[in-house]
């Protein structure tokens, strides 16, 4: 059965950190699905404009196998709308990998996800999550975390690896000379 992503974007979300882990996802054959807080149309902190699939409330978000939270900007409004905290908790709560990059990681610690765990993120919210390491991508059980968008690539080959094995995860490297 094909594995299912479910990729959370408002606007102001970091388009490397969206847009490189959704392509590496489906060049494995991983079905993304875009799901939206904020509209049809978001624009990112670049100005990039992103259709997104479907409305973050118009999903049945218990046949996914993986959340992705990109950061950005976007994340300040993620944590005040709460949605994708719950939603973090939830997947955590039924064994699914729970996947942030950036200023990502502040939806999981306010989801309660981050106490006792390792994990990275954007050096300017460390202080707020309490720590946090200085490596490219940590994965801690089912927590995934990366620092920012020069670490986007490294962040996507972990999620294919984790959701279609390691050898395709070399297969999608090879192919896009990574």
């Amino acid at each position: 059965m094909k594995k299912r992503v479910l990729c959370l974007l408002g606007d102001g979300f970091e388009e490397m950190e969206a847009v490189t882990p959704i392509d590496l996802l489906r060049r494995a054959g991983v079905e993304v699905v875009i799901a939206s807080l904020q509209g049809e149309i978001l624009v990112g902190r670049c100005g990039i404009r992103m259709a997104t699939d479907a409305a973050l409330a118009d999903l049945d978000t218990s046949g996914f196998d993986l959340l992705l939270i990109p950061g950005g900007p976007g994340v300040g409004f993620m944590r005040s709308d709460g949605r994708a905290a719950i939603l973090a908790g939830d997947f955590a709560a039924a064994g699914k990998p729970v996947a942030a990059i950036c200023a990502a990681p502040l939806v999981l610690l306010d989801a309660g996800l981050l106490a006792g765990r390792r994990f990275t993120a954007y050096h300017s919210v460390r202080g707020e999550l309490g720590g946090g390491l200085d490596e490219r991508v940590v994965v801690d059980g089912d927590l995934i975390t990366s620092r920012g968008a020069g670490t986007a690539m490294d962040f996507a080959l972990v999620l294919v690896a984790r959701l279609a094995g390691q050898a395709m995860a070399d297969q999608v490297a090879l192919e896009i000379m990574a």
